[in-house]
């Protein structure tokens, strides 16, 4: 049987934003792929680039500031960089999709939801008004909207934060995408919702053979849901594996950091290690790894060679020098 080709590619993809205070490297070099049916996972702080990663894939980037100075994305193996707005538009919504961070803003407050759903379908799927708006009751009752119906007609400022969440996921869903990039999907809801949403999209990622990219901070969510995950510092990837790689032997220093800021249900008496330090201005980028500042392993060639993302184990790669050498350190 052959090997199923990814269906989006990302080939180091560089995204600045040009301000008077200095070029903000927002995505300094990014490369992933997903293919049908996968779910790849992005965590990493505020600011390490997720979600302009993601937005950059969309070509969504606010111009100015922002430019896609390098690299390339394909879906399907067509290059989307070089389309026009136009050509752009029929593909986002219909064969790529995507569930914004901020419902609050991601809405448009002066229409109802029933218009800014109808838009998307009518747009994309050969569809009257009539069909157009009895997929979208079809669409709420899914995300676990009460009296789908009634609630169509209402405005976004009538919903919880909760609730525009869940409309932005029937959205993204309306036209059966082939990729779904979820940015913090489950950000404003309880964690018994979060787990109806997540399940929701196991499900019909199961359906459609939809692939999906989780932008995310949780880490449970990532070992909930996801196949392979891309740990992003600085602008980068700084360590990249299959979810079970990364949680039986994390290898970067970060990643350490990460898992062990989550509470431990067998060890709840020990107190939480936190990550030293600040994120990087990304406007002046150390000489060297982004992360020596704050790392506990930082040795003086840290501070000045900038260490290349390489293959440390089969499909486990690391950016540390600490991997460069005979001696590997071992996770403390």
């Amino acid at each position: 049987m052959a090997e199923q080709l990814p269906i989006l590619e990302v080939d180091n993809l560089h995204t600045h934003f040009f301000t008077k205070s200095g070029v903000v490297k927002a995505v300094d070099g990014v490369s992933f792929s997903v293919k049908p049916g996968e779910t790849l996972g992005i965590v990493g702080e505020s600011g390490s680039g997720k979600s302009i990663t993601a937005m950059s894939v969309m070509k969504l980037v606010p111009s100015p500031p922002g430019r896609i100075v390098d690299g390339d994305v394909r879906f399907n193996g067509d290059s989307l960089l070089p389309k026009t707005e136009k050509e752009m538009r029929k593909i986002r919504g219909k064969d790529i999709s995507m569930i914004f961070q901020d419902p609050m803003t991601s809405l448009n407050p002066v229409f109802s939801v029933e218009k800014q759903m109808l838009e998307t379908i009518l747009t994309h799927e050969d569809m009257n008004k009539h069909q157009a708006r009895k997929r979208a009751v079809e669409l709420l009752d899914l995300v676990g909207i009460p009296d789908a119906k009634k609630r169509l007609k209402n405005y976004p400022h009538e919903f919880s934060g909760g609730m525009r969440q869940r409309v932005m996921i029937a959205m993204a869903l309306a036209c059966n995408p082939k990729v779904l990039i979820a940015d913090e999907p489950t950000t404003a809801l309880d964690v018994t919702i979060q787990a109806q949403i997540l399940a929701l999209l196991k499900r019909l990622q199961k359906e459609l053979g939809m692939a999906i990219i989780m932008i995310t901070h949780d880490l449970g969510v990532v070992a909930e849901v996801c196949d392979r995950v891309m740990v992003m510092y600085g602008g980068k990837p700084v360590e990249f594996a299959s979810v079970k790689e990364l949680f039986d032997g994390p290898k970067h220093p970060y990643t350490w950091g990460l898992l062990s800021s989550i509470p431990q249900i067998h060890n709840r008496k020990e107190r939480l290690e936190a990550i030293q330090g600040l994120p990087p201005d990304l406007r002046h980028l150390p000489e060297g790894c982004s992360f020596a500042p704050r790392c506990t392993h930082v040795k003086d060639s840290c501070l000045h060679i900038d260490p290349a993302l390489l293959e440390d184990d089969t499909d486990h790669f690391v950016r540390c020098l600490l991997y460069e050498e005979e001696e590997k350190v071992i996770q403390p």
